[in-house]
């Protein structure tokens, strides 16, 4: 894989970086990669060598290229760390890492400190508790302390109409936190998103969610000396998958930490932050059905995420008090139209605060269906992807997704 041409454009009133990215091992066509901005961050967004290079080289090694060359000079703690993470990510799942060639390494930095910190906000209750750790640990005026947050389109979502209802929402959510808003608009995985969906998801899942996001951030890197990622999971529970504590830190260069915040708290323990700070309630947007959002609606209250996010709100008092759910309560109906059995581990923790809250209705019955339908646990599920991929080249996958199909059908 070649990426060649970085060059900065202007497209139709937003900033854009972008590089042409050719492929050397695989029939697939070349194509544009490129960041966006609005024209009034154009000063923050950067051609960073190393936003393009963590965009493609997760690809490369998932679909076999044998080197990524882009010439440019890069940090060597940024390409050590890259080299660690795709190691990882070799070990896990049996690909092997390409070779990574460039101009050089970079040996002229700006100090971090003197620019400024921010994090990944998606306003769902993991970004949330990011913000509010940062605001008890830091003050206002240490070089630490976030005052930007970062809002990525053509990651989770690709409908540009429901991208910017939501964008609207946070935009409110962000001058009442003291914060600034900065959209971030790419298409490093829009390339892979169609037949990614075929295949569950999986690339994005298991392998280049974290870089996604990271690499994102490097194309700010004019601005931010550090960015926050928040984890989906907490350190008991953690597995292979492509947000891990063992991946992200590693996309770090001279210039650009990239911090991997509140692995030490529970799911239940991070909604409990927000919800004691209160501020964010009436902007939480949980739900993963983007294609159903409308203007001031984001939660479905219907999916496995809205559910298990009401439950908590529930047990902590205070669902009735978010306008951000507009069922303010969980019925047993609603429980058992959603399958708790790929993470129990998030509701098991809910189980007692129910009780405790009179509900145990609602905790009896996710003691049923957690006993009942003990799916296989995260880890013994991403061990066999692993050794799938490794001996089998994906054909249990392949063979799953066509019978899938023919049932379908």
């Amino acid at each position: 894989m070649r990426i060649e041409n970085l060059r900065t454009e202007n497209n139709t009133g937003r900033n854009r970086v972008a590089a042409t990215v050719t492929w050397e091992d695989c029939d697939r066509p070349a194509y544009e990669l490129y960041f966006e901005t609005e024209e009034k961050f154009a000063d923050s967004l950067s051609c960073d060598p190393h936003a393009f290079l963590l965009a493609c080289a997760i690809p490369a090694q998932h679909f076999g290229e044998k080197r990524v060359r882009i010439d440019e000079e890069v940090c060597p703690e940024f390409r050590d760390g890259l080299m660690v993470a795709m190691g990882w990510l070799s070990h896990w799942y049996g690909t092997e890492r390409p070779r990574i060639e460039t101009k050089g390494p970079l040996v002229t930095f700006t100090d971090r400190y003197k620019k400024r910190a921010g994090f990944l906000f998606s306003g769902g209750i993991d970004s949330f508790m990011t913000l509010r750790r940062n605001r008890l640990n830091f003050p206002k005026d240490h070089p630490l302390s976030i005052k930007d947050g970062l809002l990525v389109f053509g990651l989770e979502q690709d409908i540009p109409e429901k991208f910017e209802y939501f964008k609207d929402l946070l935009d409110v959510a962000a001058r009442e936190l003291d914060i600034t808003l900065i959209p971030a608009y790419t298409n490093l995985y829009l390339q892979f998103r169609q037949e990614d969906a075929r295949n569950h998801f999986d690339f994005f899942q298991y392998k280049f969610m974290g870089a996604s996001l990271a690499a994102t951030a490097h194309a700010f890197s004019r601005r931010f000396g550090e960015v926050s990622i928040s984890p989906d999971y907490d350190i008991p529970n953690f597995h292979p998958n492509g947000s891990h504590p063992l991946l992200e830190p590693n996309y770090s260069s001279v210039d650009l930490r990239i911090r991997y915040d509140g692995t030490d708290l529970s799911r239940f323990e991070r909604t409990k932050l927000v919800v004691d700070w209160g501020l964010p309630l009436p902007y939480l947007r949980v739900c993963n059905k983007y294609t159903l959002y409308e203007q001031d609606r984001f939660n479905c209250c219907r999916c496995e995420k809205c559910v298990r996010t009401m439950l908590a709100l529930l047990a902590l008092g205070v669902l009735g008090e978010s306008r951000a759910f507009p069922v303010h309560d969980v019925s047993e109906e609603m429980l058992n139209n959603i399958s708790i059995t790929r993470q129990p581990f998030f509701y098991k923790e809910l189980i007692d605060p129910l009780k405790q809250c009179g509900r145990e209705d609602l905790a009896l019955l996710l003691e049923k269906k957690i006993q009942k339908k003990v799916a296989p646990s995260a880890i013994l599920k991403t061990r066999i992807k692993q050794l799938d991929e490794r001996y089998l080249n994906g054909g249990l996958r392949k063979l799953t997704s066509v019978m899938g199909r023919r049932k379908h059908n």
